[in-house]
């Protein structure tokens, strides 16, 4: 498909309920009628009145998409070995919703599936609106909009395979088109080749919260390092391997670059690393994770929910059974504090007046592993008062290692954005740099180069031992530890051959099932649109 001003045309989107509230935000002489089914039979688009407001809800929406702990976030790292949510009593049952993730056997029906589904059509719709030519958008509009389709339809693609996509000047009562493989490809990258033109450029700084020349450029080295997945191919092309060093080392130019302090890079000041963050409260990520008796220290509460598993634990250096200073770690398992902290060890301003903190919070960083303290340097105990000892496997009443029936302290917790520096915070990072410096690392590898030097000169820089010659599987172990809890572990395996693999807690019947590298399309947009297909498997 080739990027004309009548691309338009050809961009069409989900049908149905969702794309009504997509439409109803924004446009002009609208006229709606449903048949019984509740399907859009008709309707009249004008262009969107204001974009510039548009955009900005757009943009808007990313917070909710990102911060929330289910959706997106749950399909990305839940469904993998780096997080699991057993159900502890009748806490995080959810009629098996959590568990089903982790074990792979999730249903048509799942709501998260079905959420990330509706979202991320409903974005590239909305950019679609944008970019009609009935809307009188500026150039900073058509830029805006050209990434957020782009990455609207490629989340959808590395989740589902296929997209649903509709011009939004054509009646609704025909069914959208779907791309797939190539095409969708090819759409999308057209796309962001149309951003990276008149988006705005800028290294590091507080316009970051909005989509840049760097966004762009990031967003396309990742599709094209995935490419070949998307197209079915065995190995990845040289040529888009090369590009994707192009335009990590063009995202360098701007000023961007590795940070030392692992663990600042995910506070609210600016940094080199961060390439975009979404200006949504981290508490999703801090709470989740946190015992129930860790909640005076912080306002929000522990809801005692989201572990990792060990052997996730395991790929980082240091004691496997603790994780108190000075047991060898690197840098990026944190640590877990035995001894108050004082007030005078934190930043100014960071108290629980302002910054919804309690003032020297003993809750450490990284992996939270063994007995856990209270900010004098008292052990925690848990609810029945016994000693609040985060341990590493999953065992229920009998003894069994399980996903139902565990007692308040099984699994190793993940703390990556620091309670101590508040839940609220509004800064949750979606694109950095160490992913970009280990994308050109990767595609450096598959094009029969030596990414030695790469990983290595980031293993430094966390504290970790050098590596020797690296293997793929040094690859996808490195960015397992540098990118925990950030969307990225599923497609990372996914591209390594490894997200069927066997893990603790994986039904048996799911290990080597290569049909789980797509979620389904969710029953319901079957139904509403006949051009979906569902995926193997399901």
């Amino acid at each position: 498909m080739k990027h004309n001003k009548n691309l338009s045309k050809m961009v069409r989107n989900i049908v149905g309920i969702f794309a009504v509230a997509a439409l109803a935000v924004g446009c002009t002489d609208l006229e709606i009628e449903g048949n019984e089914a509740g399907i859009v039979t008709d309707a009249s688009f004008a262009g969107v009145t204001d974009p510039d407001s548009f955009i900005d809800n757009m943009y808007g929406s990313l917070n909710g998409y990102i911060g929330d702990q289910a959706n997106l976030f749950a399909l990305s790292e839940v469904t993998t070995d780096a997080a699991l949510i057993p159900t502890r009593g009748s806490d995080w049952g959810d009629n098996g919703i959590w568990r089903q993730l982790h074990q792979h056997n999730w249903l048509t029906t799942h709501t998260f599936i079905l959420n990330t589904f509706v979202q991320w059509n409903s974005l590239h719709f909305q950019s679609a609106q944008v970019l009609s030519s009935l809307t009188n958008s500026s150039t900073q509009n058509k830029a805006d909009a050209y990434f957020l389709r782009a990455l609207g339809m490629w989340v959808i693609l590395d989740n589902f395979g296929q997209i649903p996509v509709r011009d939004p000047e054509e009646n609704l009562s025909v069914n959208p088109v779907v791309l797939t493989g190539a095409e969708a490809v090819d759409q999308i990258v057209s796309d962001l080749n149309a951003a990276i033109t008149d988006l705005p450029a800028g290294g590091p700084g507080s316009g970051n919260s909005r989509a840049t020349k760097a966004a762009a450029r990031y967003l396309l080295a990742k599709v094209l390092l995935n490419k070949h997945i998307y197209l079915g191919n065995e190995t990845a092309d040289s040529a888009d391997m090369n590009q994707v060093v192009s335009l990590v080392d063009q995202i360098q130019a701007e000023a961007y670059g590795l940070e030392d302090g692992y663990f600042d890079i995910f506070r609210e000041e600016l940094d080199d690393e961060t390439i975009w963050f979404i200006p949504t409260g981290v508490g999703n990520r801090i709470w989740n994770g946190l015992h129930y008796n860790m909640s005076p220290e912080i306002a929000g509460g522990g809801w005692n929910g989201f572990s990792t598993l060990a052997s996730y634990y395991d790929l980082f250096e240091g004691d496997p059974n603790n994780n108190e200073p000075g047991n060898g770690q690197e840098e990026r398992r944190g640590f877990v504090p035995t001894s108050g902290l004082t007030l005078a060890e934190f930043p100014e301003g960071t108290d629980s007046n302002d910054n919804g903190i309690a003032d020297g919070t003993s809750i450490g960083f990284g992996f939270l592993i063994g007995q856990q303290y209270a900010d004098d340097g008292t052990p925690l105990q848990d609810r029945a008062g016994n000693p609040l000892f985060f341990t590493r496997d999953f065992t229920d009443a009998d003894g069994n290692i399980s996903l139902i029936n565990n007692n308040e302290v099984t699994g190793i917790r993940v703390q990556k954005y620091a309670a101590r520096y508040g839940g609220f915070t509004p800064h949750e990072i979606f694109f950095r740099y160490s992913d970009a410096h280990m994308m050109k690392a990767e595609a450096i590898f598959r094009s029969g180069g030596d990414a030695t030097p790469l990983v290595n000169e980031l293993r430094l820089l966390r504290g970790a031992t050098a590596l020797g010659s690296v293997t793929a599987q040094d690859i996808i172990d490195e960015r397992g530890r540098e990118f925990y809890a950030e969307f990225w572990r599923r497609n990372d395996l996914i591209r390594f051959g490894q997200f069927t693999s066997d893990w603790q807690l994986k039904d048996p019947a799911a290990v080597g099932n290569t049909d789980k590298n797509l979620f389904p399309i969710p029953a319901s947009q079957l139904i509403l649109n006949p051009n979906l297909t569902q995926n193997p498997g399901y």
